[in-house]
Parts: structure tokens; C-alpha cells; sequence
């Protein structure tokens, strides 16, 4: 089955929790802390693996959830990390925040092109503190420790796009899939009638001296690129390739339609469905030439061609056309053409490597952007007024929130303190809060008194 495009619910590991401890040996009655630290909880990682070719196994599997750290003991002995979970993505992944509420996507995460490419999209929670991190020349022997941190959890939507060298678009019936399988060794399911192909085609074929991946597109129709005939399902698997071929049946089809029509056709839908289309790289192959009574549709199409050469450029001869100006008359059912076809396009996909190769001096690499953004997301958070109080939001702040420990006093007096630093008390007095306004973070309420300058500026009222 071809899956190409999935959402699935991503969950790090939880971090395990910090230890309070302090040494207890013989002849050393005032031993200092020594509470390890939890264990990392485990990320959950994208990988690309040229041997997929579809979704498939996330296709009724959804949630995903790597291990979590487990807790520290004393002794400073710190708690194990949990196992990452490392999910395979055929190439050409494209990953995307999802939101199944709107069934919106939000931001790039990565597109993944290479064998091997990694991406974390489930960061696990960091392992809590040990007692043994919060020594300070005024708190000799401190009675809290940290909970572990709870792990990143979200929807991701996963769309593949072939990662093929050549795509063969067209009309339904022009004899795309009878072409793939004579240029390569895939088998697809080949028919007298419209709509054989319903699913995208790869092969590989072999050259002279350079071989490259085709793409048998399934037939698109005028309207595809509103998604008529699944217009948008098929025409995401030509973003990517490197060149687009044009497949023209010159017969005009049972139904007796006008080649030069359909070809002028298929370019219309192609920008209108991504106008960047028309930059790429095209060839233009009149199939069924063996046809009798074609000679005049071939002449009108190797016209057609022509003038889109020279429209490409605007007339200017100095300028490589993305549109190669040859017509390339083959017959994919005696094998007329074929040979000559196949080095052309052999030779043109090369001559891309190695100009891609030029462009493209390094991967990108998508962990570290993506972290970025994700951090930078995380520190902001936003105060809402709510009846009778203040709502307090934000990924940092939540998770600073639950990875405290609500039945230590000390602990309490140490989140007081991060607040302080991270400005939260006069966001909260520049929002409008007064003294005696009720603050909520997560679960966690809090009494405002604002007008301490010197002091801690929230006491717990409730849980």
C-alpha cells in the first residue's frame, strides 16, 4: 500500500526525578548532600532510509513514546537515561508541526533528503536535580531536589514527495507507465483505459555512463490543481524532481483529443499549482508516434514546443531555456526513440547533480534550526487576565512549575527566586496584576503582592 502523507502523535521521555540525600557514614556525623541526579528521558528521532518507499507504518499506528530517565539515589548516584526512539522515514520526508484541533500545520521541522539525516522531533524532559547542585555559602545542606522534567509531546504531520531525478506527467492514458517500464525494470499495472495508474511508479534506469530514478505520476486532469482527480495528492511528487518530462499521446486517445491542447493543458495546471514549476527543467516526448495519421500532431507539437522555448527566455538567444526545444518522438510499444531518450535524460539529470552539488556545499542541518526555534519558543510566555485572576502560559515556566516539589518549602523558595530572574513579577505588575490577585500557572495558584521590592513576590496559596 502507498501511504505518502500521515500525522502522528510524538512523546519524548519523562525525566527521572533529582534525589534528596545526605552521606550517613561512620565518624562522620554532618555529612554534606549527596543526592544524584535523574535520568534524561529519551528523544523520539525521524531518520531517513532510502530503503522505505512509503508511510505505511504510521499508517495505523499513531502514538509514539520513548522511554523515560529513571530517578537518582544518594551517594550522587544519578538515574539512567531512557532509550531514544528512532523512527525510519523514506527520503523525501517533509515534517511539520500539526495541530489536530484546527488540523492545521504549523512550522518546519525538517526534510529529510539524505540516507541517514536525523532529526529529534520529542525531545525528552531533562532528568531532575540532586540536592547536591543547590549548595550555596548561605545554604549549607539543602533539604529539596528536583522532579523530573516532563517531555515534549506533540502531533507532527509527515508528507513524502519521491525523491525521483524525472518526472512523467501527462493526461490519463498518454502512456506514461508503458514508457517507465520499458526505461526501467518497475512493473507498473499497464491498461487499455483511463485511471490505470493510481498510485506514483519508481524506477531506476540504467544509462551509459549515469543512471537516475523516473517517476510515473498518475494522470492529471484540467483542475488538478484544485484537487480534482486527486490533483493534489499526485502533484506534490513533482516538486521535487529535477526534471519534468511531458508524455503526449499523438494519437489523441479513444476519445480523440487534441495533443497539443493536452500538453498546453498539463503546463497550465502545473503553475497554477506551483508557479516555480515553470523554472524547472522540461522535456517534451511525443509518444505513440507508430500510430498512423500523427504526422501533422507531431509537426504542431514540435511548433508548440518551440515557442515555449523562446517565451521561457523571452526570445533571448543568449539565455538557456528551462525547456529544451527538441521534441523527442519514441514509441514506448515498439521501442522506437527510446535509446536516445534514455541518454538525453541521463545527461541532463548529471549535468543538475552537478550543478545542485555546487549550490548545496553542506546538509542542513535541521536539529539545530529547529532546536532553536523551539527554545526561543519556549522561553516567551504570556500572562491572560482571567475572572478573579491571572493566567500565566509558557512551555519554560510550565515545566519549571511541575518539575518542583510542592511539599518542600525550600523547593517553593527556590522557584520564587527563578521567577524573579526571569523578569515574571514585573511582567505581571506591567499586565495590571495588584496585591492579592490569584496567579495561575498549570495547576498551581499563587497569592500577587506586588508592591515587595526586596522580597519574594509570590506566596503559595493553593495547588
Amino acid at each position: 500500500m502507498f501511504i505518502d502523507k500521515v500525522h502522528i502523535n510524538v512523546c519524548g521521555g519523562n525525566g527521572g526525578a533529582g534525589c534528596m540525600s545526605f552521606r550517613r557514614e561512620a565518624h562522620v556525623p554532618k555529612g554534606g548532600p549527596d543526592g544524584g541526579d535523574g535520568g534524561r528521558g529519551g528523544d523520539v528521532i525521524l531518520e531517513a532510509d532510502a530503503s522505505l518507499s512509503s508511510l505505511i507504518d504510521y499508517q495505523f499506528k499513531h502514538h509514539f513514546k520513548a522511554t523515560r530517565g529513571t530517578h537518582g539515589k544518594g551517594s550522587r548516584m544519578h538515574g539512567a537515561d531512557g532509550e531514544d526512539l528512532v523512527l525510519k522515514v523514506p527520503l523525501g520526508t517533509v515534517v511539520h508541526e500539526y495541530f489536530p484541533e484546527t488540523q492545521e500545520t504549523g512550522e518546519l521541522i525538517a526534510d529529510l533528503t539524505v540516507h541517514g539525516e536525523r532529526v529529534i522531533v520529542a525531545k525528552g524532559g531533562h532528568g531532575g536535580r540532586g540536592n547536591i547542585h543547590f549548595v550555596t555559602s548561605t545554604r549549607r545542606a539543602p533539604a529539596f531536589a528536583e522532579l523530573g522534567e516532563p517531555a515534549i509531546d506533540l502531533w507532527i504531520e509527515m508528507e513524502m514527495k519521491l525523491m525521483a531525478d524525472v518526472a512523467l506527467v501527462g493526461v490519463p492514458s498518454a502512456g506514461k507507465s508503458s514508457l517507465i517500464s520499458r526505461l526501467s525494470a518497475a512493473k507498473p499495472k499497464i491498461a487499455d483505459y483511463p485511471f490505470t495508474t493510481l498510485v506514483p511508479n519508481l524506477g531506476v534506469v540504467k544509462g551509459k555512463e549515469f543512471d537516475f530514478v523516473i517517476a510515473d505520476v498518475p494522470g492529471l486532469i484540467e483542475g488538478a490543481h484544485e484537487g480534482k482527480g486527486l490533483g493534489h495528492d499526485f502533484l506534490r511528487h513533482i516538486e521535487r524532481t529535477a526534471i519534468i518530462a511531458h508524455v503526449v499521446d499523438m494519437s489523441g486517445g479513444y476519445e480523440g483529443r487534441d495533443p497539443v491542447e493536452d500538453y498546453q493543458m498539463i503546463k497550465r495546471e502545473l503553475a497554477l499549482y506551483a508557479p516555480e514549476l515553470m523554472d524547472r527543467p522540461a522535456i517534451v516526448i511525443a509518444n505513440k508516434c507508430d500510430m498512423p495519421g500523427v504526422e501533422d500532431n507531431i509537426k504542431r507539437l514540435q511548433e508548440a514546443v518551440k515557442q515555449d522555448s523562446l517565451d521561457a527566455v523571452d526570445g533571448n538567444p543568449y539565455v538557456d531555456s528551462p525547456i529544451d526545444p527538441k521534441l523527442y518522438v519514441i514509441s514506448a510499444l515498439t521501442g522506437e526513440g527510446l535509446s536516445s531518450l534514455r541518454e538525453a535524460m541521463a545527461q541532463k539529470v548529471h549535468a543538475l547533480r552537478q550543478q545542485k552539488a555546487e549550490e548545496e556545499a553542506s546538509i542542513q542541518t535541521y536539529d539545530h534550526i529547529w532546536e532553536h526555534k523551539r527554545e526561543e519558543r519556549d522561553k516567551k510566555f504570556t500572562i491572560t487576565p482571567e475572572q478573579d485572576g491571572w493566567r500565566v502560559s509558557g512551555p519554560q515556566i510550565e515545566r519549571m512549575v511541575i518539575t518542583t516539589d510542592w511539599d518542600n518549602d525550600e523547593a517553593i523558595a527556590f522557584l520564587q527566586h527563578r521567577f524573579k530572574r526571569m523578569g515574571l513579577d514585573k511582567a505581571l505588575q506591567k499586565a495590571g496584576a495588584r496585591d492579592g490577585d490569584e496567579i495561575r500557572i498549570v495547576e498551581v495558584a499563587f497569592e500577587f503582592e506586588g508592591a515587595q521590592s526586596k522580597d519574594d513576590i509570590f506566596s503559595e496559596l493553593d495547588m
